[in-house]
């Protein structure tokens, strides 16, 4: 949708656990104001957790964005009951009619989320000469981050690899909250914009742990976009450019400096089941409801809409692997279905509500949705010293395996040598139905064999790259 016809929608924005329905507001002659409640500190953090809340909605990270369509797309999830829309996104028919409505609503849903955080960035208390002051410095970082960390994903989907086309066309890189359309712009320079935002937040942040645990807004860092989700998107960014040297060095620091630790094999089940990751999520989304969205889907068996793992997952997984991956009885089951047995992933069920017992949840955890995890940081850094230091590439590649169960590749004979392929295979195991999968296979460029082995897609742009909406063309016309 046209970014200027975006903001009219902005006066229904429900922000979270507040009564602030209405803090931004359009005058009658098209001039636009922002409300009082942008000037206080209070107003901020409401601002900011109803940024949040509209991650989680259904268009984005709540569930087309982390495991139905971007894993559709993947072909690592697919359904049974021959639904023609899951079909047609499966087989990148970009034109039919629920496929476009699909991706006109993650194109409008985020643009209405990054004006919100634009609304933010441009209110005085975080725009003038106490931006470097606490906690006016933490706002604006965090907003920042979430407005790079949305536009780069935006970007992932609806433009070119970059490094298969560095003159490519990018998106409207939206910095500002007016009723002023961004234009187009090169890729290159969406970049640009995303790195400069991801710099100034950690900038900005590098000192909030300082301030940890000082007020609300500063306890569960993980639910905000904090120091080390900023070097994480870094690291991923610098690694879709084909920066491995800037990769690796970020890659690193979250590694060495975040505090996160890789989980134990045996806490492996259920770690990610509703809720997110006590030792590696870097960063998540708060989702008291994302049960709600997670049972139709990988619960419960509808025909038409429940998605099942690809057909040949379990070889993945146990083929030629020695030691024994926790992550197939922690990630998977096998349910019967009249006569015949199915294989779901559990892995993001919520094991409490699913037994009726959320009572009995540990009050440690907190229910939502893992962006960022640990072990992602491994997977760079092992690809990035893959062809510069072999050694260590193992060695960081060897720590998640252990920590999954299986037998470290150091001491294998020779056959089990690390190549970017037994990288590959990891992220996907690792990160199944969280949203990885499709944009580390576009970051290389490779082909997308799909969920019945029957078809190899290319990696061709009409594969890749999804097209910009009708609607948001439309407008501009």
């Amino acid at each position: 949708m046209k970014i200027k016809y975006i903001f009219f929608y902005l006066c229904a924005l429900i922000l979270c656990t507040t009564s602030c329905d209405d803090f931004l507001d359009i005058t009658p002659d098209g001039q636009v104001k922002r409300d009082p409640l942008l000037s206080t500190p209070e107003g901020i953090e409401d601002a900011l957790y109803g940024v949040y809340s509209q991650m989680r909605s259904t268009s984005l990270y709540g569930q087309e964005l982390h495991f139905s369509a971007i894993e559709i797309m993947a072909h690592t999830m697919y359904c049974k009951g021959g639904n023609t829309a899951i079909e047609a996104l499966g087989r990148y028919e970009y034109t039919h009619s629920a496929v476009q409505d699909l991706f006109e609503g993650i194109w409008t849903e985020m643009y209405k989320n990054i004006s919100n955080v634009n609304s933010i960035l441009n209110a005085s208390l975080i725009s003038g000469a106490d931006v470097d002051r606490y906690p006016y410095n933490i706002y604006k970082g965090e907003a920042l981050g979430l407005r790079a960390f949305m536009h780069f994903d935006l970007m992932r989907l609806f433009a070119e690899q970059i490094t298969v086309n560095p003159d490519a066309e990018g998106i409207p890189y939206a910095t500002e909250f007016s009723l002023n359309t961004p234009e187009f712009e090169k890729l290159s320079k969406n970049y640009e914009h995303v790195l400069n935002d991801l710099l100034e937040a950690e900038r900005l942040l590098a000192n909030e742990n300082e301030y940890v645990n000082t007020s609300l807004f500063m306890k569960d860092r993980q639910i905000h976009f904090n120091l080390y989700a900023v070097k994480a998107t870094l690291a991923r960014v610098y690694l879709t450019m084909g920066n491995k040297e800037k990769a690796l060095e970020y890659a690193k620091d979250v590694i060495e400096n975040s505090g996160y630790t890789l989980k134990d094999k045996i806490e492996v089940r259920n770690d990610v089941a509703g809720v997110l990751s006590v030792k590696e999520a870097i960063f998540g989304i708060y989702h008291a409801g994302f049960y709600s969205n997670v049972s139709p889907k990988l619960q419960q068996m509808i025909d038409r809409s429940s998605l099942y793992p690809r057909d040949d997952f379990k070889e993945t997984y146990e083929t030629n692997v020695p030691g024994l991956d926790y992550r197939v009885e922690a990630y998977f089951t096998t349910e019967s279905f009249g006569n015949e047995l199915r294989d779901r992933l559990r892995k993001l069920t919520d094991i409490y509500e699913l037994q009726n017992m959320a009572s009995k949840r540990p009050a440690h955890l907190i229910l939502g949705i893992n962006m960022i995890r640990l072990p992602e940081m491994y997977y760079i850094v092992a690809e990035c010293l893959l062809d510069s230091d072999y050694d260590a590439a193992v060695e960081y590649f060897d720590e998640v395996l252990k920590h999954r169960g299986i037998d470290p590749l150091a001491g294998r004979t020779e056959n089990n040598l690390l190549t970017q392929e037994a990288i590959n295979e990891e992220r996907f195991k690792e990160f199944i139905g969280e949203g990885q999968t499709f944009f580390n296979m576009k970051r290389q460029n490779l082909e997308i064999e799909s969920y019945d082995s029957k078809t190899t897609y290319q990696p061709a742009k009409g594969t890749y790259v999804v097209p910009i909406p009708d609607i948001e063309i439309e407008n501009r016309n």
